[in-house]
């Protein structure tokens, strides 16, 4: 990704607007309903890929069906201040963790995690807290998504083979 700007109109706008909607639809169909030739739509997304508007193309899949049957939010607490690099080289060694984020409030962290089921939840959130920063842990069960066609609703990837 480069870090140089360009300008993004309102064009712009209907193009990821239409590519966030569905990462399918062809330049051509984008092109026709918001007055662009396809050459000109393939010539905006490729320009925003370059300059990191747009960062990738994905499926968003039913979770259930990967393998992922239980979802829950963990709020972390750390001893002292424990940098974010520290925790980002800690959460990318649980493929279980589909997000992470540090926050402001009580916690210092909160993580998405995503398990078989709630054995395989509370061996992911064991393996989290033997991190010797790490103070506490507080988890929240996801029992359904209110928006459903949300991001948060998917998955990105499968669920790992059971160890053992």
């Amino acid at each position: 990704m480069t870090t140089k700007s360009a300008p993004f109109d309102d064009l712009d706008r209907k193009i990821v607007t239409a590519l966030m909607a569905n990462a399918r639809t062809s330049f051509a169909e984008i092109g026709a309903a918001i007055g662009l030739s396809s050459t000109a739509v393939k010539r905006r997304v490729d320009r925003m890929r370059e300059t990191g508007v747009i960062t990738g193309f994905s499926a968003t899949v039913e979770p259930a069906a990967l393998g992922w049957r239980t979802e829950a939010y963990v709020e972390v607490y750390c001893e002292g201040a424990a940098p974010p690099r520290r925790l980002a080289e800690v959460v990318r060694n649980h493929p279980e963790i589909t997000a992470a984020m540090t926050v402001t409030g009580g916690a210092d962290a909160l993580l998405h995690v995503r398990a078989r089921d709630v054995e395989h939840f509370e061996e992911v959130l064991e393996r989290i807290r033997v991190e010797p920063f790490i103070r506490k842990t507080i988890s929240f069960m996801v029992l359904s998504h209110l928006l459903p066609e949300s991001p948060e609703a998917g998955a990105s990837q499968p669920a790992p083979e059971p160890t053992g």
